[in-house]
Protein backbone atom coordinates (compact mmCIF):
# COMPACT_ATOMS: atom_id res chain seq x y z
CA UNK A 1 0.00 0.00 0.00
CA UNK A 2 1.04 3.53 -0.82
CA UNK A 3 1.13 5.12 2.81
CA UNK A 4 0.87 8.56 3.56
CA UNK A 5 2.12 8.24 7.11
CA UNK A 6 4.65 5.63 9.02
CA UNK A 7 4.65 5.53 12.37
CA UNK A 8 7.85 3.25 13.71
CA UNK A 9 8.47 1.65 16.83
CA UNK A 10 12.59 2.33 17.48
CA UNK A 11 14.65 0.20 19.44
CA UNK A 12 14.84 -3.57 17.97
CA UNK A 13 13.04 -1.83 15.24
CA UNK A 14 14.36 0.86 13.27
CA UNK A 15 17.14 1.14 14.95
CA UNK A 16 19.96 -2.19 15.90
CA UNK A 17 21.80 -3.49 18.30
CA UNK A 18 22.78 -0.48 21.61
CA UNK A 19 20.74 1.40 19.50
CA UNK A 20 22.53 1.84 15.92
CA UNK A 21 21.15 2.84 12.87
CA UNK A 22 24.02 1.17 11.10
CA UNK A 23 24.01 -1.74 12.19
CA UNK A 24 22.47 -5.32 11.41
CA UNK A 25 21.16 -7.62 13.81
CA UNK A 26 24.55 -9.55 13.51
CA UNK A 27 26.54 -6.56 14.02
CA UNK A 28 27.95 -5.76 10.56
CA UNK A 29 27.61 -2.54 8.90
CA UNK A 30 24.40 -1.59 6.54
CA UNK A 31 23.63 1.21 4.63
CA UNK A 32 20.20 0.13 4.10
CA UNK A 33 18.06 1.52 6.91
CA UNK A 34 19.24 5.02 6.02
CA UNK A 35 18.70 4.72 2.27
CA UNK A 36 14.98 3.65 2.68
CA UNK A 37 14.64 6.47 5.18
CA UNK A 38 16.26 8.79 2.58
CA UNK A 39 13.89 7.31 -0.24
CA UNK A 40 10.49 7.77 2.76
CA UNK A 41 11.31 11.92 3.45
CA UNK A 42 12.41 12.49 -0.73
CA UNK A 43 8.42 10.80 -1.27
CA UNK A 44 7.02 13.04 1.17
CA UNK A 45 5.89 10.33 3.58
CA UNK A 46 5.43 11.71 7.15
CA UNK A 47 7.38 9.64 9.46
CA UNK A 48 6.35 9.72 13.39
CA UNK A 49 8.64 7.71 16.20
CA UNK A 50 6.75 5.40 18.90
CA UNK A 51 8.52 4.10 21.76
CA UNK A 52 8.62 3.67 25.36
CA UNK A 53 11.69 6.31 25.76
CA UNK A 54 10.76 9.55 27.58
CA UNK A 55 9.15 12.57 25.73
CA UNK A 56 12.85 13.91 25.63
CA UNK A 57 14.04 11.38 24.25
CA UNK A 58 11.93 10.47 21.77
CA UNK A 59 11.89 13.81 20.04
CA UNK A 60 15.82 13.80 20.21
CA UNK A 61 15.51 10.89 18.14
CA UNK A 62 12.63 12.54 15.92
CA UNK A 63 15.14 15.53 15.48
CA UNK A 64 17.96 13.47 13.86
CA UNK A 65 15.68 11.34 11.81
CA UNK A 66 13.72 14.38 10.42
CA UNK A 67 10.46 12.60 12.09
CA UNK A 68 7.20 14.63 11.65
CA UNK A 69 6.08 13.98 15.67
CA UNK A 70 7.04 11.78 18.39
CA UNK A 71 4.86 9.19 20.57
CA UNK A 72 6.40 8.63 23.88
CA UNK A 73 6.21 6.65 27.16
CA UNK A 74 4.46 3.75 25.22
CA UNK A 75 1.54 6.00 23.89
CA UNK A 76 0.89 8.14 26.89
CA UNK A 77 2.51 11.72 25.00
CA UNK A 78 1.70 11.94 21.47
CA UNK A 79 3.91 15.52 20.39
CA UNK A 80 4.01 17.75 17.16
CA UNK A 81 6.08 20.85 15.80
CA UNK A 82 9.64 19.85 17.40
CA UNK A 83 7.51 18.86 20.82
CA UNK A 84 6.72 22.70 21.12
CA UNK A 85 2.85 20.87 20.96
CA UNK A 86 2.11 18.15 22.95
CA UNK A 87 -1.31 16.12 24.48
CA UNK A 88 -0.99 13.60 27.57
CA UNK A 89 -3.20 10.57 27.25
CA UNK A 90 -3.88 9.33 31.11
CA UNK A 91 -6.22 5.88 30.14
CA UNK A 92 -7.74 4.45 32.53
CA UNK A 93 -6.66 6.13 35.55
CA UNK A 94 -8.94 6.80 38.28
CA UNK A 95 -10.54 10.23 38.15
CA UNK A 96 -10.12 9.99 42.18
CA UNK A 97 -6.05 10.50 40.89
CA UNK A 98 -6.80 13.68 38.67
CA UNK A 99 -3.36 15.84 38.78
CA UNK A 100 -1.38 13.09 40.20
CA UNK A 101 1.16 11.69 36.95
CA UNK A 102 0.34 7.48 37.22
CA UNK A 103 3.93 7.29 38.68
CA UNK A 104 2.94 9.28 41.87
CA UNK A 105 0.25 7.02 42.52
CA UNK A 106 1.35 3.56 41.99
CA UNK A 107 4.13 4.88 44.57
CA UNK A 108 1.32 6.16 46.80
CA UNK A 109 0.08 2.56 46.68
CA UNK A 110 3.64 1.08 47.27
CA UNK A 111 2.43 -1.14 44.08
CA UNK A 112 6.03 -1.10 42.10
CA UNK A 113 7.51 -2.15 45.74
CA UNK A 114 5.42 -4.75 46.00
CA UNK A 115 5.74 -6.39 42.20
CA UNK A 116 9.31 -6.53 42.85
CA UNK A 117 9.08 -8.06 46.00
CA UNK A 118 6.69 -10.94 44.39
CA UNK A 119 9.60 -11.67 41.76
CA UNK A 120 13.24 -11.14 43.07
CA UNK A 121 15.76 -12.19 40.33
CA UNK A 122 13.28 -12.11 37.79
CA UNK A 123 12.07 -8.60 37.43
CA UNK A 124 14.00 -5.14 38.76
CA UNK A 125 13.68 -1.49 37.47
CA UNK A 126 14.97 -0.90 33.91
CA UNK A 127 18.10 1.73 35.86
CA UNK A 128 18.93 4.47 34.83
CA UNK A 129 16.31 4.91 31.90
CA UNK A 130 13.24 4.43 34.53
CA UNK A 131 13.51 7.28 36.89
CA UNK A 132 12.71 10.14 34.51
CA UNK A 133 9.40 8.46 33.36
CA UNK A 134 6.03 9.78 34.44
CA UNK A 135 3.48 7.99 33.03
CA UNK A 136 4.83 4.33 33.25
CA UNK A 137 6.85 2.14 35.81
CA UNK A 138 9.89 0.66 33.38
CA UNK A 139 11.20 -2.72 34.48
CA UNK A 140 13.15 -5.61 33.19
CA UNK A 141 12.80 -9.07 33.67
CA UNK A 142 11.24 -12.20 32.68
CA UNK A 143 8.02 -12.84 33.98
CA UNK A 144 4.59 -13.41 32.52
CA UNK A 145 2.65 -10.41 31.68
CA UNK A 146 -0.82 -12.10 32.01
CA UNK A 147 -0.06 -13.62 35.55
CA UNK A 148 1.02 -9.87 36.76
CA UNK A 149 -2.09 -8.74 36.03
CA UNK A 150 -4.28 -11.05 37.79
CA UNK A 151 -2.19 -10.06 40.68
CA UNK A 152 -2.94 -6.24 40.01
CA UNK A 153 -6.82 -7.20 39.60
CA UNK A 154 -6.49 -9.09 43.21
CA UNK A 155 -4.68 -6.10 45.24
CA UNK A 156 -7.83 -4.08 43.16
CA UNK A 157 -5.75 -2.00 40.55
CA UNK A 158 -6.57 -3.41 37.88
CA UNK A 159 -7.11 0.15 35.80
CA UNK A 160 -3.07 -0.99 35.36
CA UNK A 161 -1.73 -4.00 33.01
CA UNK A 162 1.86 -4.54 32.23
CA UNK A 163 3.19 -4.36 28.80
CA UNK A 164 5.43 -6.21 26.88
CA UNK A 165 7.85 -4.00 24.75
CA UNK A 166 10.85 -6.68 23.41
CA UNK A 167 13.70 -8.31 24.52
CA UNK A 168 16.59 -6.82 25.18
CA UNK A 169 20.62 -7.76 25.58
CA UNK A 170 21.66 -8.34 29.38
CA UNK A 171 24.39 -6.25 30.46
CA UNK A 172 26.77 -6.23 33.54
CA UNK A 173 23.72 -3.55 35.11
CA UNK A 174 21.79 -6.42 35.77
CA UNK A 175 20.94 -8.09 38.70
CA UNK A 176 18.72 -10.76 37.31
CA UNK A 177 19.20 -14.28 38.00
CA UNK A 178 21.06 -16.22 34.89
CA UNK A 179 18.57 -17.57 31.88
CA UNK A 180 19.46 -18.28 28.79
CA UNK A 181 16.44 -16.47 27.64
CA UNK A 182 17.31 -12.51 27.26
CA UNK A 183 15.24 -9.80 29.51
CA UNK A 184 12.34 -8.23 28.13
CA UNK A 185 11.53 -4.58 28.71
CA UNK A 186 7.77 -4.06 30.66
CA UNK A 187 5.86 -0.73 30.90
CA UNK A 188 3.83 -0.98 34.17
CA UNK A 189 1.31 1.76 33.14
CA UNK A 190 -3.04 2.52 33.29
CA UNK A 191 -5.19 0.46 30.59
CA UNK A 192 -5.77 2.53 27.62
CA UNK A 193 -3.27 3.70 27.25
CA UNK A 194 -1.18 2.50 24.34
CA UNK A 195 0.97 2.72 20.63
CA UNK A 196 -2.64 2.24 18.82
CA UNK A 197 -4.64 4.88 20.98
CA UNK A 198 -2.01 7.38 20.91
CA UNK A 199 -1.74 6.63 16.61
CA UNK A 200 -5.48 6.94 16.52
CA UNK A 201 -5.40 10.40 18.19
CA UNK A 202 -2.85 11.63 16.62
CA UNK A 203 -4.69 10.36 12.83
CA UNK A 204 -7.52 12.24 13.81
CA UNK A 205 -5.73 15.54 14.90
CA UNK A 206 -4.13 15.20 11.24
CA UNK A 207 -7.30 14.12 9.31
CA UNK A 208 -5.42 11.49 7.53
CA UNK A 209 -7.48 8.14 7.32
CA UNK A 210 -6.46 4.96 9.31
CA UNK A 211 -5.71 3.37 5.96
CA UNK A 212 -3.51 5.80 4.56
CA UNK A 213 -1.52 4.86 7.28
CA UNK A 214 1.49 2.33 8.01
CA UNK A 215 3.13 1.11 11.29
CA UNK A 216 6.46 -0.67 12.27
CA UNK A 217 6.96 -2.82 15.41
CA UNK A 218 8.52 -5.62 16.98
CA UNK A 219 7.16 -6.43 20.08
CA UNK A 220 3.75 -7.49 21.83
CA UNK A 221 3.15 -4.07 22.51
CA UNK A 222 3.22 -2.75 19.18
CA UNK A 223 0.07 -5.66 17.83
CA UNK A 224 -1.68 -2.64 19.31
CA UNK A 225 -1.04 -0.31 16.46
CA UNK A 226 -2.99 -2.68 14.07
CA UNK A 227 -6.44 -1.38 14.91
CA UNK A 228 -5.03 1.90 14.44
CA UNK A 229 -3.74 1.48 10.65
CA UNK A 230 -4.50 -0.17 7.43
CA UNK A 231 -1.31 -2.01 7.87
CA UNK A 232 1.25 -3.67 10.14
CA UNK A 233 4.77 -4.91 9.81
CA UNK A 234 6.30 -7.01 12.59
CA UNK A 235 10.42 -7.16 11.96
CA UNK A 236 11.36 -10.92 12.07
CA UNK A 237 13.34 -10.89 15.24
CA UNK A 238 9.90 -9.60 16.64
CA UNK A 239 8.17 -12.67 14.80
CA UNK A 240 10.48 -14.92 16.01
CA UNK A 241 10.19 -14.78 19.83
CA UNK A 242 8.13 -17.62 21.49
CA UNK A 243 4.06 -16.96 21.04
CA UNK A 244 4.63 -14.26 18.63
CA UNK A 245 3.71 -15.86 15.10
CA UNK A 246 0.15 -16.99 16.92
CA UNK A 247 -0.12 -13.26 17.91
CA UNK A 248 1.09 -12.02 14.56
CA UNK A 249 -1.34 -14.39 12.72
CA UNK A 250 -4.72 -13.37 14.75
CA UNK A 251 -3.96 -10.02 13.50
CA UNK A 252 -5.76 -9.67 10.08
CA UNK A 253 -3.61 -6.57 8.60
CA UNK A 254 0.22 -7.43 10.01
CA UNK A 255 2.86 -9.04 8.34
CA UNK A 256 6.40 -10.22 8.60
CA UNK A 257 9.55 -8.56 7.34
CA UNK A 258 11.98 -11.02 5.87
CA UNK A 259 14.80 -9.23 7.55
CA UNK A 260 15.68 -8.47 11.14
CA UNK A 261 15.81 -4.77 12.69
CA UNK A 262 16.74 -1.91 10.45
CA UNK A 263 16.79 -4.28 7.54
CA UNK A 264 13.27 -5.76 7.90
CA UNK A 265 12.65 -2.09 8.60
CA UNK A 266 14.13 -1.26 5.34
CA UNK A 267 12.08 -3.26 3.43
CA UNK A 268 8.70 -2.73 5.44
CA UNK A 269 9.18 1.34 4.43
CA UNK A 270 9.73 0.06 0.78
CA UNK A 271 6.77 -1.45 0.34
CA UNK A 272 4.92 1.75 1.99
CA UNK A 273 6.22 3.89 -0.90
Amino acid sequence: MAARIVYTDLDGTMVGPRGSFWHTAGRDLTAEPATALLELHRAGVALVLVSGRTLEQVIEAARIFAADGAIAELGATVSWNGGRERRQLTGALPAEHDGCTPMEVMASLGIVTDLLAEHPGHLEWHSPWHATHDTDALLRGRVDPVAVDAWLAERGVGWLTLNDNGAIQPTSRMTLDPDPAPPRVYHLMPRGISKGAAIAWDLERRGIDPADAVAIGDSVSDLDMASAVGQLWITANGAGVDGMAERIAAVPNAAVTDGTMGEGWAQAIRASL
